[in-house]
């Protein structure tokens, strides 16, 4: 049987600063957070977390809170993946970023998650 997967959003005004994005990669590391994708460039600024230990994920939330990112948001905290999430193996792991929303919202649908991140980013708010 496998694992269960936890994800998390979070939602900033603007995600531009290469030493910041570099210390959020380091406490994924850290917190053995499975897959992280961030929307770098401008706004908004989303990171995306996935791990299959919710505590190590809420560390890692917390630590990128600490970095003081302008309007931080966790807008869906840490939390069992939706059942219709598909994760590792299936997809890959580590660290990722994209410059386009619509380049994020196409990982989220290759990873079954993309009502559940329309939702969280308040693109909709039906249950399914």
């Amino acid at each position: 049987m496998s694992r269960p997967l936890f994800n998390c959003l979070i939602r900033t005004h603007h995600i531009t600063s290469r030493k910041k994005v570099q210390r959020v990669r380091r406490a994924a590391s850290q917190f053995d957070v499975d897959w992280v994708l961030i929307r770098y460039g401008g706004s908004p600024g989303i990171m995306f977390g996935e791990a299959h230990d919710a505590t190590a994920l809420t560390e890692w939330v917390a630590a990128v809170k600490a970095l003081r990112y302008k309007d931080f948001r966790c807008v869906i905290r840490p939390q069992p993946a939706p059942p219709t999430a598909r994760g590792p193996p299936l997809l890959a792991t580590g660290f990722s970023e994209t410059e386009a929303v619509a380049d994020f919202a196409k990982q989220m649908e290759l990873r079954g998650l993309e009502d559940w991140w329309k939702r969280g980013m308040g693109y909709s708010t039906d249950g399914g």
